[in-house]
């Protein structure tokens, strides 16, 4: 309960419905509406406000039943290299179904008989002959022009310890690999057109169009060739010396089949904005696009030629999506009024946690929390660029000429780290609803290594690695800032005071504001600032965290289902030589770190070098704590009480991938 003063306001929300049926039907008799009360909360002149909303929930229709999903945002495109919209995502989920899922830390084939496999010989490892000219992955993974000079693996190698400098004309052998894969039999287009093998060729090479917009061609520049044999085979080969973890998805799976028999007579720039690829694209989906009206709703129905319909999917005959907006308060009283099935993640319900909550306990909503792979991080500047000191702190950083700052000294992080009362936010910003995390993977994600140093709230432990550094409380008092004593590149007397950095998103306020407090219990004084995303992620040199220009800032990483440790690589680095593109921007460099890593990502999975040193990568980071991991971001939707199947996993980005079962009623018959 609030303490502050409340302001008592009733809000007659009644949603009148009349039922009619067909002319020669009699009039139904309209059931008695139940009155719902429901006290939502909202901010009046920056004070919380209890607000009562008295609700009717529209009555069930007759007829052909139609499922409405409440979206917070509207998408950009629905053409799959237009954009990259989450809320694109909720709606492509109903227009093309896969081809390959993501969930539970794996994948799992969608569109494809299985997912190729070594075991099973439809990947396979060749020998190949490469000589100079030839197109071959090196020693770092970058493809390159084999010549004189050029570090690579040569066949049976899977480390950096075997690779060789090739001469520029000796016999050479490395190893290629060759993943077949097999579409479902008798897949069709929404429009009837059987869907073919060739059709994922094609999207493969409006993948790599240059004028197809892509963030990343990777697994394509990495690519020797790619063909449809017949209709429902792909053979895709990857360049010699590329082995490839994720091999698996190097097919439909990586590039999306797309109808060539529609989007074949445009060229990719024309595909961007045409009506036809953008907003009522042809899929394979469970349902198909009837209307976009923009601000409004996206309108469908079902697709007679889903290849689930046997099974009697989709479940609705119709579907809308509602563009409601990210007001937290409207989607849930557009849900109590009926007016809403589901309303999804992208409506901002993370700050309505503590009332959706209410609503599940009086049986009128039912919220799905889910801590998804998404981590909020605290980064250490170890390297600041020269000129960006702000403050004090950094005003001699590179007074011993390595450029190291005073993160550079693994006892301040290690201390900051254990004065960042991370579970506090859990369980006042997050409702209790998330967790902490101790390295870049989730504690459920397969390859975790609970062994990992961790680092509690510990203010006595943390103010004694304080004073071993050299940051003295000289005063006694807790309220004021420890200072340097012989702290190696910093003045004696500079107060252990930073600023602690991050967007404006409003929970990232309340989570720093708590995080503040708590480090002022050991002595140490961090000054919050907060920036709009578009200025606090803004290219280097000159953007604030990826120009290496802060102190202390906070931002979030997605992890999938491959543990991310190259994104702390010391060639990673953002800096003028890469043109800033790196995504270390701690400048964290530990060798040792680097080559386990490098040879972690470099393995396959079942290779017993996969999964050791994605593990000691992690021992690594967690001894070094270059970012203090903080917390999972939350995946939040909602739903009617009666809602049957909605499962929001932690590595699948959208609740909408089993849209085709959505259900309401019994749900246990269900």
């Amino acid at each position: 309960m609030f303490t502050s003063k409340k302001l008592s306001l009733v809000i007659g929300l009644l949603v009148l419905v009349s039922l009619v049926l067909a002319a020669c039907q009699p009039a139904a008799t309209p059931a008695e509406p139940v009155i719902q009360t429901v006290v939502v909360t909202q901010i009046v002149e920056g004070e919380p406000v209890e607000v009562v909303q008295v609700v009717t929930p529209t009555p069930e229709p007759e007829g052909p039943r139609t499922l409405v999903i409440c979206l917070g945002q509207e998408p950009d495109t629905l053409y799959p290299y237009g954009g990259s919209m989450l809320a694109a995502t909720q709606v492509k989920e109903a227009i093309y179904d896969g081809p390959i899922d993501a969930n539970s830390f794996a994948y799992q084939p969608v569109i494809l008989e299985k997912l190729p496999s070594i075991a099973d010989g439809d990947t396979v490892i060749n020998v190949v002959d490469v000589a100079a000219g030839d197109m071959v992955v090196d020693n770092d993974s970058n493809p390159v022009e084999l010549a004189a000079g050029v570090m690579v693996r040569p066949a049976g190698c899977r480390a950096a310890d075997c690779a060789v400098e090739y001469d520029g004309s000796s016999a050479l052998q490395m190893d290629q690999m060759v993943v077949t894969s097999k579409l479902l039999a008798g897949l069709l287009w929404s429009d009837g057109t059987p869907l073919k093998a060739s059709d994922s060729v094609y999207s493969f090479g409006l993948y790599m169009d240059p004028d197809t917009p892509n963030p990343t061609r990777y697994t394509g520049e990495h690519t020797a060739s790619y063909e449809a044999p017949d209709d429902v085979t792909t053979v895709w080969t990857g360049l010699p010396g590329f082995l490839d973890a994720t091999y698996y998805l190097n097919g439909p799976g990586t590039f999306t089949p797309l109808p060539e028999h529609i989007y074949g007579q445009y060229s990719p720039t024309e595909l961007l904005e045409l009506p036809e690829a953008a907003r009522t694209p042809v899929g394979w989906g469970a349902y198909i696009i009837d209307e976009w009206t923009a601000g409004e709703s996206i309108t469908a129905h079902k697709n007679p030629n889903y290849f689930r319909a046997s099974e009697g999917l989709p479940v609705f005959e119709n579907m809308v999506y509602r563009i409601m907006g990210e007001n937290a308060n409207a989607n849930i009283a557009a849900l109590l009024a009926g007016e809403c099935d589901v309303v999804d993640q992208t409506s901002g319900l993370e700050v309505a946690s503590e009332l959706l909550l209410e609503l599940q306990s009086a049986g009128q909503a039912v919220p799905t929390f889910v801590t998804g792979t998404t981590w909020e991080h605290a980064d250490f500047n170890i390297r600041p660029v020269e000129g960006s000191a702000s403050g004090d702190f950094f005003a001699a950083w590179d007074a011993d000429g390595d450029g190291v700052g005073p993160f550079g000294d693994v006892r301040l992080r290690q201390a900051v780290a254990m004065c960042m009362d991370r579970q506090s936010v859990v369980d006042t910003v997050m409702f209790g609803q998330s967790q902490i995390i101790h390295t870049y993977l989730p504690p459920n994600h397969p390859l975790f290594n609970p062994d990992a140093k961790q680092y509690p709230f510990d203010v006595a432990a943390a103010s004694a690695m304080l004073e071993e550094a050299g940051w003295v409380d000289d005063d006694g008092a807790v309220e004021t800032p420890r200072v340097a004593q012989g702290v190696t590149g910093v003045p004696d007397g500079t107060l252990l005071e930073f600023n602690y950095e991050t967007t404006n998103a409003t929970q990232r306020q309340q989570a720093t504001q708590v995080l503040q407090q708590s480090l002022a219990q050991c002595g140490i004084k961090a000054n919050l600032n907060y920036y709009p995303a578009s200025e606090w992620f803004a290219d280097g040199p000159d953007g604030k965290l990826f120009g290496r220009r802060y102190d202390l800032g906070q931002f979030a990483w997605l992890t999938g289902v491959e543990p991310p440790c190259n994104l702390y690589l010391s060639t990673e680095i953002p800096s003028a030589e890469d043109a800033f593109a790196g995504q270390n921007n701690p400048g964290y460099v530990n060798l040792e770190f680097d080559a386990v890593c490098n040879a972690a990502v470099q393995s396959l999975p079942g290779e017993p070098s996969y999964d050791e040193n994605h593990l000691a990568a992690q021992i690594i980071f967690a001894d070094d704590v270059p970012v203090v991991p903080l917390y999972l971001r939350l995946k939040l939707a909602a739903t009617r009480p009666d809602f049957c199947n909605l499962i929001m996993d932690p590595t699948n980005n959208s609740e909408m991938w089993n849209i085709e079962e959505f259900d309401y009623g019994d749900c246990a018959a269900q």
